[in-house]
């Protein structure tokens, strides 16, 4: 018999993801622990003290992602976002070049998760240099910050150094960024990480924003990690 293909590890992924939660939940009822408590000593990010900045998602700047699958990253950034609005994390947007012509909007994908977002246009590499971008995080008033990017060694790390140097605690979300070459990519995200910065997956921060599935809010979690898993499985991954 043939080894299963990664198509059909995905798509029996998927089915067990939603069997999974239909088991947990259940199981966990009622047995919320201390430790997904919200209090300032606790290390990890949740949905009380944390926001998401997206920056860059357009067209031009995912062509030149060479660092990861394409389809992948934009699932990913899609399901970031979604699962940020289903919680209501509060998110920013940011775009480059835009208003002087040279590149595009958010890619629809990403913009039908956010529709009602503004999206802020700049001209600066550094979206912390850009002080409508910068007012609108601190507006939040949250310290913990989950960033995604293109491309993760310009865009996302210069702002995410920035803003570790300005005292807030960073995040950011590895497998929804990339970069111009796999080598450039690592270098990103090996920076941000000197700098202080978090890394995480998706699905990492699903689980750290949720954590206790007793909650009524990791409704979104049941809602997003089927359709996640359904999706992941119709790609072309190899």
């Amino acid at each position: 018999m043939s080894n299963p293909t990664r198509r059909q590890a995905l798509t029996a992924g998927a089915v067990g993801a939603v069997g999974a939660a239909a088991a947990i939940a259940p199981a966990l009822a009622g047995t919320a622990s201390a430790e997904s408590g919200t209090s300032e000593s606790n290390p990890l990010f949740s949905q009380e003290n944390s926001m998401l900045v997206l920056i860059d998602y357009q067209p031009e700047m995912v062509n030149g992602v060479t660092s990861m699958n394409k389809d992948l990253l934009q699932l990913n950034v899609k399901a970031l976002a979604r699962i940020a609005r289903l919680l209501k994390i509060p998110t920013v947007l940011t775009t480059v070049g835009v208003k002087a012509g040279v590149n595009h909007p958010t890619i629809p994908s990403l913009r039908e998760e956010v529709p009602t977002l503004t999206e802020y246009d700049r001209m600066t590499m550094n979206a912390w240099e850009d002080e409508p971008v910068r007012r609108a995080i601190k507006a939040t008033g949250r310290r913990n910050v989950v960033f995604a990017a293109l491309w993760t060694e310009i865009c996302l790390a210069f702002p995410v150094v920035h803003a570790q140097r300005d005292g807030y605690r960073t995040m950011v979300v590895t497998d929804a960024v990339g970069g111009t070459s796999p080598a450039a990519h690592e270098a990103g995200i090996q920076r941000v990480i000197q700098a202080g910065s978090i890394p995480n997956s998706f699905l990492g921060i699903l689980g750290e924003w949720i954590r206790d599935w007793s909650d009524p809010r990791s409704d979104a979690g049941r809602e997003v990690v089927p359709w996640y898993w359904a999706e992941l499985a119709k790609l072309d991954l190899g």
